[in-house]
């Protein structure tokens, strides 16, 4: 398990209708201590934070072989 935490900043808000845009940053800790920045679209903030929580997973998952 990779060991990392998520800021998000709204973009924009979701709609009625359509998705919100977030700006997702997120810092791994050590050995993963890099930086990732994220721009997703998601119904509220909280899933924008997981997913990009998910992503940061995947990519160092995949280095780590």
């Amino acid at each position: 398990m990779i060991r990392a935490r998520a800021v998000v900043d709204v973009m924009r808000s979701p709609g009625a209708v359509g998705l919100g845009l977030y700006r997702v940053e997120v810092w791994g800790e050590e050995p993963h201590d890099y930086v990732r920045i994220y721009d997703i679209e998601a119904k509220d903030d909280n899933a924008a934070a997981r997913e990009g929580l998910d992503r940061f997973q995947a990519e160092f998952s995949a280095v780590d072989g």
